[in-house]
This record gives structure tokens, sequence and C-alpha cells, in this order.
């Protein structure tokens, strides 16, 4: 979760009054704030690129009609906050993230204009290779070389356990991005744009061991609105073979075996789910540790979707990915599930839906 003041959460669940703050990044240099009436932002895990937003806005001069105008938008981005009004002559606001803005469309006359735009994972991905590329070095160090070949200025932060990998070479058309997320595989650990616009190489919280940021709870004083439970085994996995060969740096083929190893799990290998492998190879493993890291990665989405839970909320923006929340139903059935996407509206009022993976019961 985004680190807010230990006043934010509580006061989700109050009265208040909604904060928030949609600033336009002109090519040419200029900030301004942008008047908006609505629109919401979208965090996906489950997708490449992990944020997309959209804003309705009534100033009709933003709808490109001139080259001009165009060169004005092209390259543009916003930064999208939401927050809180304390009431008492400060507010909160927490970013929901950093977009590329890809278009602007509405009535030219009456409005109103609304304008799209994705998470920077965006640029990296349709700057596609020219020529053959390799990366080689560390997980680290290959990731950075990657986004900062789109993006000079990127910061890329790095909180999982750095490892060597062996080198891989994409061809001509390939997407930068697709290669980033293959390198972090590499050390466990996935790759993402957060809500300040940073990249951030980081290994997907466990939640059998990660505490709950955030407790959703139905009844009085709760944020609770509403909610489903359902299972299925389509695409599910209960074990991952990695493996990893790579010729140009002389190194042996590599392999290793992560299975649901968990008897009280409903897709333990052991049990009456039966095996269901899937398989995973990269170049850039050269070891069996690195092949158990990336099957261990593998496995955690592969085996996650046999419980989901779609539940609405009061908002929360500073909710992650990953997050892990402790619901309590209206029957108060504790469970604990881990965040995979949710939308936070821009106006007041909003449904806030939240799709959760990997779902246990609590005590």
């Amino acid at each position: 979760m985004y680190l807010v003041s230990a006043r934010f959460l509580p006061r989700l669940a109050e009265p208040h009054r909604v904060v928030t703050e949609v600033l336009l990044f002109r090519p040419d240099g200029g900030v301004e704030p942008l008047p908006h009436t609505g629109g919401s932002v979208t965090v996906d895990r489950g997708q490449a690129v992990r944020r997309t937003c959209t804003v309705t806005t009534a100033d009709v001069g933003l709808i490109p009609r001139t080259a001009a105008d165009e060169l004005s938008v092209y390259g543009a981005k916003l930064r999208i906050s939401r927050g809180v009004d304390y009431g008492d002559g400060t507010q909160e606001l927490v970013p929901l993230g950093v977009f590329r803005l890809d278009s602007v469309d509405g009535d030219p006359v009456f409005g109103p204009a609304t304008l799209a735009g994705k998470s920077l994972e965006c640029v990296v991905s349709d700057d596609r290779f020219t020529e053959p590329y390799t990366a080689t070095g560390t997980v680290g160090s290959a990731i950075t070389a990657l986004v900062r070949r789109s993006i000079p200025d990127a910061e890329i932060l790095l909180t999982a356990a750095d490892a060597a990998i062996g080198s891989r070479t994409w061809d001509v058309e390939a997407d930068p991005w697709t290669a980033a997320q293959e390198i972090a595989a590499t050390a466990g650990a996935e790759v993402y744009c957060n809500a300040d616009g940073v990249f951030v190489i980081a290994e997907l919280p466990d939640p059998q061991t990660t505490q709950p940021v955030w407790t959703i709870a139905a009844g009085e004083g709760g944020v609770y609105i509403k909610g489903t439970r359902g299972m299925s085994s389509a695409g599910v996995f209960n074990g991952v073979l990695a493996r990893g060969e790579n010729a140009t740096d002389g190194v042996p083929p590599v392999q290793a075996l992560v299975t649901d190893d968990d008897p009280g799990s409903p897709t333990y290998w052991g049990g009456a789910f039966g095996h269901r492998p899937v398989f995973y190879s990269s170049s850039t493993l050269t070891s069996v540790g690195a092949c158990q890291l990336a099957a261990a990665l593998k496995l955690r989405a592969a085996k996650a979707p046999n419980a989901r839970g779609d539940f609405s909320s009061l908002p929360n923006p500073a909710l992650e990915p990953g997050d892990v929340l402790r619901v309590i139903h209206p029957d108060r059935t504790k469970e604990l599930h881990q965040v995979q996407s949710f939308t936070v509206p821009l106006e007041v009022g909003g449904d806030f839906p939240i799709t959760t993976i990997g779902a246990k019961e609590d005590s």
C-alpha cells in the first residue's frame, strides 16, 4: 500500500470530502491543473501495462483541430491523484499514476472531452527493437538499461534480491517490456511502474506471511459494500518447470520443478487435484537456483485463481496490486485476499470494485 498518514484509512470509513487532482504535463514543459468532471484509474497486475486512465473535462480546447494542436498533445503526460480533505484546512492526496496521454476526443463544440492514457510501461513497450538486442549482467542492471533506453531519466527501484543473468538476445521487432518482464522472472520478481511513475523490480508478497494492510468490513463503520466468491480450476496449475539453456555463454541446460507442496492446499501436488504442470523457459536462467526462483514466482500466480473474490468497497486510492486485505463478510466470516486489480473513480460516489487472487480463511 502507498504510504499514507495514520488518519487516512480511518477517514475513508467516515463522511469526508473527496479531492482529486489531474495535472497535465505538456510536451513544451508547461504544467497545468486540468479541471475535470469524472474519469477513473484502473490498476491491474495481470496486464503488462499496469495502469490505465480516462479523464473527462469540459475543456474542449484540448481536442486537437490542427497540426499545431496535435503537437501540443503528442508526448503529453497526466499525473492523477485522489485523496481526502480533512476539513481542518489540510488535504492528503495519494498518487494514482503517471500516464502517457494517448488520445483526446469528444464533441469539439459542446464537449465533454475524454482523455485516455497508459502508465509508462507503454513507452518502453512501444520502443520496439530495430536491431538485435542483447541483455547481460544482473537483473537490476539489465532492466535499468532496457527502461532507460526509452526513458533516459527513469527512476528504477530494485527491492528484490539482484541476480546474475545469462546473456539473452531479442530479435528485431521484439517488445522490450516483455524482455524486462522475462529478466525480472530470473530473480523471482516482477517489474512494473508504480503510482509515482517509478519502475519497481520486486517480489510479489506472499499472502501466507504478509500482514493485511486494510480491513474491508461489513456493518456500521465498515467500508464493505458487496462481494462475491467463486472457485474455478480453469487455467489453474500446481507445478512449474522452469528451464534454461545458454549455448552462447557455454552454460549447460538447467531446470527446476516447483510444486504446490502444502497438504492443506486444494491444489496440492500430491492431492486429489492431481498433477497439472506448466512450463517456462528462458536463456537468462543459468542455474538451478535461478530456475527455482522463476518457477516459484510463476507458481504463485498459476495456482492462485482457484479462489477468487470480487468486492466493492468505499474507494481507497492507496491500494496496490499484491496488497493483502482482510475481508469480513456480513455473516462475520473472515478471509484474507490478495489484490489483483481495482478501479479508482475520480468522481464522488463512484463504485470501487476490487478483484483478488488467492483467498484463505482468517482467524
